[in-house]
């Protein structure tokens, strides 16, 4: 330490050189652990998207079986009235 500063400057001085250098080490382990998750994400992900588009198909035919059967009883409701209609 100088002499020629007073103690409370080179304090400070030592203070913020020590925190901007745990600044830096932060970010630094920041960006690594973001490019390790990054590596176990593209490991992982292309499992689960195969997952997820095997559910897809899965519940999409369901939904069509069921569209189908609802469609199918609305024509038979609507030739029902028609059938009537035409009776009167």
């Amino acid at each position: 330490m100088d002499d020629e500063k007073p103690i409370l400057e080179q304090t400070t001085d030592a203070i913020s050189s020590a925190a901007d250098a745990t600044k830096e080490a932060a970010k630094t382990v920041v960006k690594k652990v973001k490019k390790a998750a990054k590596k176990v994400a593209k490991k992982v992900m292309p499992k689960k998207a195969k997952k997820a588009k095997k559910a897809a198909k899965k519940s999409s035919a369901k939904k069509s079986t069921k569209k189908a059967v609802k469609k199918a009883t609305k024509k038979v409701a609507k030739k029902k009235k028609k059938a009537k209609k035409s009776k009167r």
